[in-house]
């Protein structure tokens, strides 16, 4: 039910209705509505419940235990968004010069250089407002700097066929041609392949360590020193550095770029459309390329300051992808969550993540679940194929995945990465307790018990929530949430 569902006319949240209405006479005629706008007409009480209801309804991480692979939904502590909401911060207009910016650009330039020290990179730019913006242009980076060197024959850009779904769309949309790295049966990339595919066209390699089969890369430095021997670069797919944090830093393994997604390790909401931010971080050779801008810091003691720096300062920029300085708000939270943690804290981030992921994945296992990779230790997140399963009872990860639901677990990442039948993606972040992993596991248990008793139990799952078993194809494809004024009401799938 909509909230214009409840509506009356003529009832109204008079208490929060403004003392005076505001002065319009400045606006031009053309551009003043004629007719009133279509809210809903209803009482303070009637929201309240209305959206009370409707977030009791919602799986989140402050409501239910979500192990989501590839896409961590860390949980975000309190203190980032009530500090990052400060009114200093909150009022400042983005279009404030600098002499009356400098708390919140000393704020911005701590924290590329917490990303440099993390990550072990040479320097670093908040301005790319998602990760997958992030992505793009550190792929444009590395083809400013062949095309720099006049090498204009680098034309092509490998990528594991475990990687994200992003990276080859990254490397396409920088104008260059994609070939696919198969992985070993181990978890790692094949070197022999690898090598194989090296040559005088290539650009470079996207990679994600931890990757996406949740497995640190043994033959990084190979790789690596293959990778540049042939004249390529190595960009580093952040998505996975919470499993690293404060232990391994991808500048040390040999990577010339990264991208980082600060929801994915630093604790800022999930973008979902907006607004996020994938700050992206260089070695030396690349860092006249980064994106614009980056604050600097100059002077000391009274002559102390901190500037913007844009295309003037910085010639060879790749420029600007997004208004002003990035979604500042975002960056702000991960400063603080970054500040509250410290460099001891965030060795435990990496530490916890790695262990939570290795009790489950024992636990599951001796339960008589079957890991994709049996022979490896899990990094933060593993993969459990049900193909087994799907086999003997006939069900599928899916239903699986649903049944998960009814019992108050947000469902891991299913099918993903594709090259695991069956495949059920887990990630249970370093914030979860052991009671909340061994209530997952048990429930596993019993759902696969279900499987084998009534298994049309789990082909119809889920059966507690508000909205049932969706035809998912038809809503990616025909996604239709809008609220229609004229007839009053919303069509949904």
């Amino acid at each position: 039910m909509l909230i214009h569902d409840h509506s009356h006319p003529g009832r109204r949240a008079a208490a929060q209705a403004p003392l005076h209405l505001a002065n319009c006479d400045d606006l031009p005629k053309a551009l003043r509505r004629k007719t009133r706008p279509a809210l809903p007409e209803v009482s303070e009480l009637d929201a309240v419940r209305h959206y009370t209801r409707l977030s009791q309804k919602n799986f989140s991480i402050d409501t239910h235990f979500y192990p989501l692979g590839s896409c961590t939904m860390k949980y975000n502590p309190r203190a980032c968004n009530s500090l990052a909401s400060l009114p200093g911060f909150l009022a400042r207009h983005p279009a404030a010069p600098e002499s009356h910016s400098q708390g919140v650009m000393a704020c911005l330039f701590d924290l590329q250089e917490m990303l440099k020290a993390i990550t072990g990179m040479h320097a670093v730019s908040l301005a790319p407002a998602a990760g997958a913006q992030g992505e793009l242009a550190g792929v444009l980076m590395i083809r400013a700097y062949h095309d720099a060197r006049g090498d204009h024959a680098r034309r092509e850009v490998l990528v594991p066929d475990a990687a994200h779904g992003t990276n080859p769309a990254s490397a396409i949309m920088a104008g260059f041609e994609v070939r696919e790295i198969p992985t070993g049966p181990d978890g790692d990339v094949d070197v022999e392949a690898l090598s194989q595919a090296l040559g005088p066209q290539t650009a470079g390699i996207m990679l994600t360590n931890p990757s996406t089969v949740g497995v640190f890369d043994r033959n990084i430095q190979v790789i690596a020193k293959k990778v540049h021997a042939a004249g390529g670069l190595l960009y580093y797919d952040g998505a996975n550095l919470n499993a690293i944090l404060g232990k391994v830093r991808p500048g040390d393994m040999g990577f010339d770029v990264i991208h980082m997604n600060l929801h994915k390790t630093f604790s800022t909401p999930h973008g979902g459309g907006g607004p996020g931010a994938g700050p992206v971080g260089v070695a030396k050779h690349l860092e006249p390329y980064l994106p614009i801008p980056l604050v600097a810091h100059e002077g000391e003691g009274p002559g102390e300051k901190w500037v913007w720096q844009d295309e003037h300062s910085r010639p060879e920029t790749i420029g600007r992808l997004t208004a002003f300085g990035g979604n500042i708000g975002i960056l702000l939270r991960a400063y603080i969550y970054a500040r509250l943690l410290g460099l001891e804290g965030m060795q435990r981030v990496g530490e916890y993540a790695t262990l939570n992921a290795n009790y489950l994945l024992k636990r599951l296992s001796a339960a008589g679940f079957q890991p994709a990779y049996p022979q490896r230790r899990a990094s933060h997140e593993f993969i459990i194929t049900l193909k087994r399963e799907a086999k003997d009872h006939g069900i599928t990860t899916m239903d699986f995945a649903k049944r998960l639901l009814d019992y108050g677990f947000h469902a891991p990442t299913t099918y993903f990465p594709l090259l695991v039948p069956e495949c059920l993606l887990i990630e249970p972040t370093e914030t979860e307790s052991k009671e909340a992993l061994d209530a997952f596991v048990e429930t596993m248990i019993a759902i696969r018990e279900e499987a084998v008793q009534n298994p049309e139990m789990l082909r119809t799952a889920p059966h507690s929530l508000p909205v049932k078993r969706l035809d998912d194809v038809r809503a990616a494809r025909h996604l239709d949430l809008a609220y229609n004024s004229e007839t009053n009401n919303a069509t949904a799938i």
